[in-house]
């Protein structure tokens, strides 16, 4: 089963998008700007193999929910995230605030 659901942080809306897959969830969080991810984002792959593309990425580790991830700290950033000030620790929902 796939959601998507829109979702607005202090009147910013971002997509929200649950992925139901066996024994695991994928879940993102996401604007036009970029986006924050549950564990199964590769930040190494976007930093190292896809470094051209400068992808504003964060993830979160051991999240179940939206919820969760909004209110999670980032376990690890792109380096194109970095330069907006978004860091290793920020709280998911604070992360995407920086790419409104």
């Amino acid at each position: 089963m796939i959601e998507l659901s829109p979702i607005e942080i202090d009147g910013h809306t971002f997509l929200a998008v649950t992925v139901l897959l066996p024994k695991t969830t994928l879940l993102t969080v996401s604007n036009d700007k970029g986006y924050i991810m549950c564990g199964a984002l590769d930040v190494s792959l976007l930093n190292e193999k896809l470094k051209d593309r400068q992808i504003i990425a964060g993830r979160a580790v051991g999240v179940r929910t939206i919820d969760q991830l909004l209110n999670a700290p980032l376990e690890s950033v792109t380096w194109e995230a970095e330069e907006l000030g978004i860091h290793q620790g920020m709280i998911g929902k604070d992360a995407l605030l920086k790419m409104v």
